[in-house]
C-alpha cells in the first residue's frame, strides 16, 4: 500500500522518538527505554525471596512509605579499596564479602581497583556520575564512630531520582585498624569477614536488628553466617525494581 504524507511524517517522527529515547542519557528516559526493550537487563538474576521467620529491617525507607531504599539491580555498583593500613588478606576479606552479599541479593558489584580517597571523607560527588563505593582502614583518631568496640562502620549515600523515587548510588565502608590486626585475620578469618559482611550488608540497604542470631544483630556475638532474616531482606533489596 503507497505511503501518504501523512503516514510518512509519522514515521519519520516515531523514528526520531525512538532514537532520542535510545540514546538520550538523562535518567527520566531509563524507565522508558526498558519498556520498549533498550534498556539494560540485570547483570544477576533476581534472588527468591525465603520467608523464614528471621528479622530484618531497612537502613533507609522511602519517604512516606515502609518500601526499603535500595541500589538499582540493573547497575552494576561500583567499588574502590584503599589498601592504606590494610593487614595482610585485608583485600581478600573485602572481596569474599562482596562475593556473599551478592549471591544473597543478585546485585552486581564492579571492582575499579585500589584508589587514596578515604571513605566518608569530603561526601560523594553526586552531580554527574557519583562516586563510588570506597573500602578502608581507619582509627578512631579520623573516624569517631570507630571509638570503643566498634570495629567496622558503613553505609549507603541515597539520591532521589527524577521519577521520585529514592535510590542508593554511592556508599562507603571503614574497618578499624585496632581490630583488623594481621593477627586477627590469621587465627579468626570468618569473624572479620563476617564483619566486613555486616558493614556491607549496611551498603546495601539492611539496618540493625535486636535478634543476635541475625548477622545485623548491632553487637558483633560470633555470628559469622548471614540468618534467616538477613538473607530475606537481602533478597527483597535485590529484588526491587530498575529504575
Amino acid at each position: 500500500m503507497p505511503r501518504t504524507p501523512a503516514i510518512a511524517a509519522a514515521l519519520v517522527t516515531a523514528a526520531l522518538v525512538t532514537a532520542a529515547v535510545a540514546w538520550h542519557p538523562a535518567d527520566q528516559f531509563a524507565t522508558v527505554r526498558r519498556a520498549i526493550g533498550l534498556g539494560p537487563d540485570r547483570p544477576l538474576p533476581a534472588p527468591t525471596v525465603v520467608r523464614a521467620g528471621g528479622t530484618y529491617t531497612w537502613a533507609m525507607t522511602q519517604p512516606g512509605s515502609t518500601d526499603p531504599v535500595g541500589w538499582d539491580p540493573c547497575e552494576e555498583i561500583r567499588f574502590r579499596v584503599n589498601p592504606a593500613g590494610a593487614p595482610p588478606g585485608g583485600r581478600r576479606l573485602v572481596d569474599e564479602a562482596l562475593r556473599r552479599v551478592s549471591a544473597a541479593t543478585g546485585l552486581a558489584f564492579q571492582d575499579e581497583g585500589e584508589t587514596e580517597d578515604r571513605p566518608f571523607a569530603d561526601g560523594v560527588r553526586l552531580f554527574g556520575r557519583p562516586d563510588p563505593v570506597v573500602f578502608g582502614w581507619g582509627d578512631a583518631d579520623e573516624y569517631p564512630e570507630l571509638g570503643g568496640t566498634v570495629a567496622g562502620v558503613g553505609g549507603g549515600v541515597a539520591e532521589r531520582s527524577p521519577g521520585g523515587r529514592v535510590r542508593y548510588v554511592s556508599g562507603s565502608v571503614v574497618l578499624d585498624v585496632e581490630a583488623f590486626t594481621a593477627a586477627n585475620v590469621a587465627q579468626q578469618p570468618r569473624v572479620m569477614e563476617a564483619i566486613v559482611l555486616h558493614e556491607v550488608a549496611h551498603v546495601v540497604g539492611l539496618g540493625h536488628v535486636s535478634e543476635p542470631m541475625e548477622l545485623m544483630y548491632s553487637d558483633n556475638t560470633g555470628q559469622v553466617e548471614l540468618g534467616p532474616g538477613d538473607r530475606e531482606g537481602l533478597a527483597r533489596l535485590g529484588s526491587l525494581p530498575c529504575r
